[in-house]
């Protein structure tokens, strides 16, 4: 019984113990999380976005080449079978069979065409050859009646006057018949040559249609081009095309065969973030399929025209990333995750978002663990911290939320107030200035209907370039900016206050 109660008490005693840690430890973690440095060092603002895996270069698989010829009487063919994707072939390996059957019947209907044309034109042939047979015949008899004519009228030359006109003139009618005879002769001739010659064009260009098409059929077998990977090819909406899909005259690509040598990530960013990206900047890049790797690039493209992705409202603008290096478990279509470095400054001073706090002004200032409510003057942010240009030193400790006496904290930085507020005003007046300008062009390109600016308008603009030329004071007042830092007024601020 004893022994039990001195177990029993030294169990007890072990979870006391236990607690009390366990109690210090999380107060130690809840204190960590409630409170953050200011940092100092390198400063990067970031776009990150997913993006697809895809060679820079690839060769087409193609479908039939004919089948948007003049000849053809075919719009989409489907696809019948097509190789797994991934699958590796040889020059001339199988890759897809195509769907025959609406060519093969359109084949027979043109052989059928065919029999009739052939069929058309003997019987052409024929009627031909008895119709200049009636007329060579009638030819030949209005020859002999002038042969005639000559010969009574040779024969009447004793005869009176009268009887020899009439025997002239019944020679000359004769004639005349005999000439009128032949010359339709000659034009029944040319105007047969001409028909027979068109019923036998259209004869070849049967044959030809019949010929295109046996070759098209052909070529229903599709066949790799070169040797490589065979990957699948996707449609304007993004569908990759399988068995079961349809190709047209216009885009008869079935597949390609990637080169993996270069390879490059498409990425879409939106409308908000792509002023930031330009072609040049450094990109880290990740893949899902392997994480624990990562991989740089660089970009080389920016659309300058947005497009609206399939179920989205939203705009965005394509960004092609070209890869530094490649890496054999690398694959065509892989999801990748992209980081564009838009600007780095190499030595500033940068805290979490969390901590910045606004005035009903908009003048940020943050809570110190020493008690007091620092005005700050802020510059470029990322999606998760934000430069600050003046108010703290590098290793200050801030509160990361609002604490629960904040009213006790001391106000210092109020000489940094007109710093902001001037910064602020110089941004407003600049912004006014550019879209003053742009109302001024809009104007001065209706021509003959220009509107005037009035003269409030005209001095305001005036006074914001006087502001211009030899307002660097102001931006003076704040002190000179670290070599490649960022100037930032309130933008990226939540706005709050007690």
């Amino acid at each position: 019984m004893k022994k039990t109660v001195i177990i029993t008490a030294i169990v007890a005693v072990v979870v006391i113990v236990g607690l009390i840690l366990f109690n210090k430890l999380t107060n130690k973690e809840d204190l960590a999380v409630l409170y953050a440095d200011v940092k100092s060092g390198e400063f990067q603002i970031i776009v990150t976005t997913t993006g697809e895996l895809l060679a820079e270069n690839s060769t087409e698989i193609r479908g039939p080449e004919l089948m948007g010829g003049r000849n053809m009487r075919i719009s989409d063919i489907q696809i019948q079978d097509l190789v797994p994707e991934g699958t590796i072939v040889k020059e001339g390996d199988y890759v897809a069979t195509l769907d025959r059957t609406n060519l093969e019947n359109s084949l027979k209907d043109e052989l059928d065409r065919l029999e009739t044309m052939e069929n058309s034109y003997q019987m052409k042939i024929l009627d031909t050859t008895l119709s200049l047979g009636d007329f060579r015949d009638n030819l030949r008899n209005l020859k002999f009646n002038m042969e005639e004519a000559e010969i009574t009228l040779e024969q009447s030359k004793y005869e009176p006057p009268t009887t020899i006109r009439q025997n002239t003139i019944s020679l000359e009618k004769a004639t005349r018949s005999y000439e009128q005879a032949l010359k339709s002769y000659e034009l029944k001739i040319r105007q047969t040559r001409a028909d027979i010659r068109k019923v036998e064009l259209d004869l070849q260009r049967q044959r030809d249609r019949i010929t295109d098409t046996r070759t098209l059929l052909e070529q229903f077998v599709v066949r790799a081009p070169a040797p490589g990977m065979v990957i699948y090819k996707r449609d304007w909406g993004g569908t990759k095309r399988k068995v079961g899909s349809t190709i047209r005259p216009n885009d008869p690509v079935v597949a390609t065969l990637p080169d993996l040598s270069t390879m490059v990530s498409r990425t879409y960013v939106n409308e908000i973030d792509v002023s930031k990206v330009k072609m040049g900047q450094s990109v880290t890049l990740t893949v899902d399929a392997f994480p624990e790797k990562s991989f740089t690039g660089e970009v080389i493209s920016v659309a300058n025209i947005g497009e609206q992705l399939p179920n989205t409202d939203a705009k965005v603008f394509e960004v092609v990333v070209k890869l530094d290096a490649v890496d054999p478990i690398l694959r065509p279509s892989m999801t990748t995750g992209n980081k564009i470095i838009t600007s780095s400054f190499p030595d500033v001073l940068y805290i979490p978002l969390e901590c910045i706090y606004a005035t009903p002004d908009s003048i940020p200032y943050v809570y110190t663990k020493d008690g007091h409510k620092q005005v700050v003057v802020l510059g470029e942010s990322n999606e998760d911290q934000i430069i600050v240009e003046q108010g703290l030193k590098a290793g200050e400790v801030l509160h990361l939320l609002q604490p629960a006496n904040s009213e006790a904290f001391k106000l210092t930085g109020e000489e940094l107030i007109a710093t902001i507020k001037e910064r602020a005003r110089i941004k407003r007046e600049e912004e006014e200035r550019i879209r003053m300008e742009g109302q001024q062009n809009r104007m001065n390109g209706n021509g003959g209907n220009r509107m005037q600016m009035t003269p409030e308008q005209m001095e305001r603009m005036m006074q914001m370039r006087g502001n211009r030329e030899g307002g660097q004071t102001g931006e003076q007042t704040g002190g000179q900016r670290p070599p490649g830092q960022g100037q930032r007024t309130e933008g990226g601020v939540t706005e709050r206050s007690n």
